[in-house]
């Protein structure tokens, strides 16, 4: 069965009561929603999957020179538990004057591809922080500046083969960050995510949009509102499949917490403050990737 992805007009965020609390709504009973009627053009984002073919087309000896900041930031290759993944990164692009010149500079990267990806990056780092700011808004809290909030750019490429169908891409798990705001495959399918009746439903691809899916950070720092949706990719189709975006992580300082008066509002703390780095290693050291690592934090009320 197919998921019934809520869909948000980005334009009447500003102005439309009932679309900022039908994005609330989506926060919080589905964890992700599609973006219409947003502000990147339809050619950067078609000439930004032309980068991605290219890029992943290139000898993995020079894809591997992609090196990560922090663990899983850069060139990711395929594994024996993920044999159909692999995903190059750019991490802080934007806040770090030397991130792209270096991604750039390591894989050979022509002009007019650099040209490309620093437009792009740049338009869908100021959408997710302005999707994350009407998020926030949806909850009453007011002016949080996501801006300066470091995120990967990540362009992920699943090699399907005919002998691979019905076999995972990815594995279920949920995002670390705050938001994931993804340029997913406009024909090929295979994203599935996991309902409130545990059940997996196929996230059909949808022309021009994008994708936002709610990490674990964006659980907790909404004081446990908005859901982290699990989710998941499996091979249906026998046809190289790719995706990109931006996975906007947490605040700059690494820190963790719901905002002061988003607690007052709720009247208590779910989730005591933590650091986004403790996260991230909890998921590497053990595997376990559900948003598990969220209950060690957990204030019993």
């Amino acid at each position: 069965m197919e998921a019934k992805i809520p869909v948000v007009d980005f334009e009447k965020l500003s102005s439309d009561e009932d679309e900022v609390k039908k994005l609330r709504e989506a926060c919080e009973k589905c964890g992700c929603f599609r973006i219409m009627n947003h502000p990147i053009p339809l050619t950067l984002m078609a000439d930004m999957k032309l980068v991605a073919k290219h890029l992943h087309d290139l000898p993995k000896e020079i894809k591997m020179r992609n090196k990560g900041i922090i663990p899983d930031s850069g060139y990711v290759p395929s594994t024996v538990t993920s044999p159909l993944y692999e995903g190059l990164g750019i991490y802080d692009m934007y806040s770090s004057p030397h991130a792209l010149q270096d991604f750039c500079s390591q894989l050979n990267v022509s002009p007019h591809h650099r040209q490309i990806l620093e437009a792009y990056g740049q338009a869908i780092h100021d959408l997710a922080s302005n999707v994350s700011q009407k998020m926030a808004e949806s909850l009453g809290i007011m002016s949080f500046d996501f801006k300066d909030w470091p995120f990967i750019f990540r362009i992920i490429k699943y090699n399907f083969t005919p002998q691979d169908i019905g076999t995972m891409g990815v594995q279920l798990h949920s995002d670390t960050g705050f938001i994931t705001l993804l340029q997913d495959d406009e024909t090929v399918s295979g994203l599935e995510l996991v309902d409130d009746s545990n059940s997996y439903k196929k996230v059909p691809p949808k022309p021009g949009s994008f994708l936002c899916i709610i990490g674990d950070v964006g659980h907790a720092w909404s004081n446990g509102k908005f859901f982290n949706v699990r989710h998941r990719v499996q091979c249906k189709e026998t046809i190289t499949r790719y995706s990109f975006g931006a996975f906007m992580l947490a605040s700059r300082d690494g820190n963790v917490e719901a905002p002061a008066k988003l607690v007052e509002l709720d009247h208590a703390r779910v989730y005591r403050p933590f650091k986004y780095e403790e996260l991230r290693e909890f998921r590497i050291t053990t595997g376990k990737r559900t948003g598990e690592v969220l209950d060690q934090y957990r204030i019993d009320l």
